[in-house]
Order: structure tokens, then C-alpha cells, then sequence
């Protein structure tokens, strides 16, 4: 039974993400120094620091949203495979060149995931899923970006 929700995991997604903001706007405003803070057409507030002390980097954002993109697909797509999930974690990391353009180079997300009804299958299928069709975030990254994901099911799988 396991082995048939994984596998007609897509054919229950028909709606899922169709409902997007076509258009995201937003602002970025100087502050002071190297720190502009933006704030989203949604409300939500980012302060970017090139020193790092007041606020975040524009590519620490990058690897946040990639998380944040992942993990709401996987979660999701574990939830539609009947899987009970009491604890669901991504711990990230990126390796960026070292000369301008310094873009990533590697990204790796662990995925930390507990509870019932989860299996390697299952994990595989929503991530694959999430990679090919469904991660906005992942699907905007250089082609040339090697992204790892890896994950651990904590507690009873079955």
C-alpha cells in the first residue's frame, strides 16, 4: 500500500501551487552604512547587512528560501502519502565561490524528519518531486549548482 501512495503521489497533487501571485513586488530602502531593509507586498520585513551585524545577507536569504520552498513540498507531499509527522527539520548549507560572481557552488539541505508512515520511498518520491516539478526556488538556481539533499527518518517508520 506504501509503495502506491508513493507512486500516485502526483496524481493527487492536481491543484496543488495553482493559486500563485503572478506578479511579487516589494521594496528595498537604504538605512544607513551597508544595511537596506526590505519589506514584501505581503508586509514581511528583511534587514540585508553586508557586515553581517544588523541583519542577513541577500544570499543567506537564497538558501533560506530554498529550504523553505523544499520543505513545504516535502512536507506536504508526505502528508498526501499518509504519513503522520511529528517533527520535520532542514538544516542547510552552502558553498559559494570564492571571486565575484560569488555564487553557490554546492548546496546541501538534511532533512531531519520524524514520525508514522515514513520510509525511504516515500522521502525519495516527495523530494524528487519537489526537485523536478514543484520547487519554484530550486527551479530558478544556476543549472551548473549541484544541490544534495539528504535526509533521516527519526522513530517508527511503519
Amino acid at each position: 500500500m506504501e509503495e502506491q501512495l508513493a507512486e500516485k503521489l502526483e496524481d493527487s497533487l492536481q491543484g496543488y501551487k495553482e493559486k500563485i501571485l503572478e506578479i511579487n513586488k516589494g521594496s528595498l530602502e537604504w538605512d544607513k552604512d551597508l544595511i537596506f531593509k526590505v519589506r514584501t507586498q505581503m508586509g514581511y520585513e528583511i534587514d540585508y547587512d553586508a557586515n553581517l551585524q544588523w541583519g542577513c545577507s541577500p544570499t543567506e536569504t537564497l538558501l533560506t528560501s530554498l529550504a523553505g520552498c523544499m520543505a513545504i513540498d516535502v512536507f506536504y507531499f508526505l502528508k498526501k502519502m499518509k504519513a503522520d509527522i511529528t517533527d520535520f527539520r532542514i538544516n542547510f548549507s552552502g558553498v559559494r565561490k570564492p571571486d565575484p560572481p560569488q555564487y553557490y557552488k554546492s548546496i546541501l539541505l538534511s532533512i531531519n524528519v520524524s514520525g508514522n508512515g515514513l520510509t525511504p520511498k516515500k522521502m525519495d518520491r516527495a523530494v524528487s518531486l519537489s526537485h523536478s516539478k514543484y520547487c519554484s526556488v530550486y527551479n530558478a538556481l544556476r543549472n551548473d549548482i549541484e544541490v544534495k539533499v539528504d535526509y533521516k527518518i527519526n522513530g517508527n517508520g511503519g
